[in-house]
């Protein structure tokens, strides 16, 4: 398969790696394309094999000559989110399929474009939600499967971003909604996602709210921090701020932002605190299912850990599935979790508890990005995928609608019905 990359940023990585370390022999990029030469260079030199001319590299505005040019079978688009829709329906109308970094977008505009687009041409996106293929997901969604606990009826949902993650999001591209349509969409799709999955249901109706309340200029204030500046390289006051972000600290970082800042002005380490920002930092939604199960789901980005809770409740037993990645956050240090803060329980009635033995595997994402990626570049040499894991535009589409109906529940105050507001906008998910 011969692929091309658009979005050069750190995401980009985990494909270019892959194919260049993990599967040289089946997979081929030709190109690589980004708004920004240094972080274009950069990627171009590192999907290069040895002894070849090295990989194509065109600004993100020849984008549709790259493909003429180079003609992938596939395109990998790992650019902001709100920029997604636009590169994957010109890859369609080129002849290519496309692997798409998650949310597959961010509104009911660019869902239908996406949509129409599929249905003109054929083609086909895969969306990468990677929670799927994590050993302990997936056996959450074998024992949903069984019948063990009997019919879902309720679940209670919490999502826990610690100090250094949630931070990140409120100091990037992602603090404005028009980017990145908020945590409701960005961050939230993989556990709507999840939720679809684990149900085998969508939701059709979300109540919500959401405010910014711990990310502001008053939370600074309380710190002492009132002469913080617009970014940590020049904020006078960062030495005593624990969120800052040195990207002189940090290689990565460093070469693909810090060197990059002059060709396009984009700084990676804006202050978490400023008032422009656009986005909730706390965030709850009272969810309904077609299949008559409720969710009560909760987002935070400022916890002193990292992780997850779910409860599920069903007709003959419930079943508890918690994961701790990080245990807590003092100063902006992580102290990752170990295997064993990973545990799920499962309670039939009429019998006790039972601790459930949690597989694990080695890798992102608690093992699940190299299986994830297995499937997508080496599929003849995985097992056959009896979760059917693999996410389409179909999937994709679902993942975010809750978001978005969440977001306009909290824009309006009021409850939204998901069928009405896909008939309402022609949109057609099948």
């Amino acid at each position: 398969m011969k692929l091309a990359i658009v979005g050069c940023g750190s995401r980009h990585s985990m494909f270019s790696d892959s194919v260049t370390d993990d599967y040289p022999d089946k997979h081929e990029i030709v190109a690589v394309c980004d708004n920004n030469p240094h972080r274009l260079s950069l990627a171009a030199q590192a999907a290069s094999r040895e002894g070849t001319n090295g990989v194509a590299a065109y600004d993100a505005a020849d984008f549709d000559a790259m493909i003429a040019e180079q003609k992938p079978d596939t395109v990998v688009v790992t650019t902001p989110d709100f920029l997604h829709a636009s590169y994957i329906v010109r890859a369609f109308e080129a002849g290519c399929d496309v692997i798409c970094e998650k949310p597959m977008t961010i509104d009911l505009a660019s869902l239908k474009q996406i949509t129409d687009a599929q249905k003109r041409t054929g083609r086909q996106v895969r969306v990468t939600f990677n929670y799927r293929y994590s050993p302990a997901r997936t056996q959450v969604k074998d024992i949903i499967a069984s019948g063990q606990i009997g019919e879902v009826t309720a679940v209670d949902f919490r999502w826990h971003l610690d100090r250094v993650h949630g931070a990140d999001y409120f100091r990037r591209w992602h603090r404005q909604k028009e980017n990145s349509g908020g945590l409701l969409v960005h961050k939230s799709t993989h556990h709507f996602d999840l939720l679809n999955w684990w149900l085998g249901a969508v939701p059709s109706q979300v109540t919500a709210s959401g405010r910014r309340a711990f990310y502001r200029p008053e939370t600074a204030l309380s710190m002492g921090l009132a002469q913080r500046g617009a970014r940590c390289a020049t904020c006078e006051v960062a030495d005593r701020c624990d969120f800052e972000l040195n990207l002189d600290e940090d290689a990565q970082l460093h070469a693909l932002y810090r060197e990059a800042e002059h060709e396009d002005g984009y700084y990676r380490d804006l202050c978490v605190f400023d008032e422009e920002i656009g986005i909730e930092d706390t965030m709850q939604a009272h969810i309904r299912y077609g299949s008559g199960a409720t969710v009560n789901y909760t987002l935070t980005a400022y916890s002193p850990w990292e992780g997850l809770e779910i409860k599920f409740q069903g007709t003959k037993g419930d079943l508890t599935h918690k994961h701790v990645e990080v245990h807590g956050v003092f100063g902006g240090e992580r102290a990752h979790a170990g295997k064993d803060a990973v545990w799920t329980e499962l309670h039939i009635a009429g019998q006790p508890p039972q601790k459930i033995d949690v597989p694990t595997a080695e890798g992102h994402h608690g093992g699940a990005d190299p299986v994830m990626l297995g499937y997508i570049f080496d599929p003849d040499n995985m097992e056959p995928d009896q979760y059917n894991r693999a996410s389409d535009h179909v999937a994709g589409g679902w993942s975010i609608l809750t978001g978005i109906a969440a977001n306009m529940s909290i824009e309006t105050g009021s409850t939204v019905d998901i069928p009405t507001m896909l008939k309402g906008r022609g949109i057609t998910l099948s």
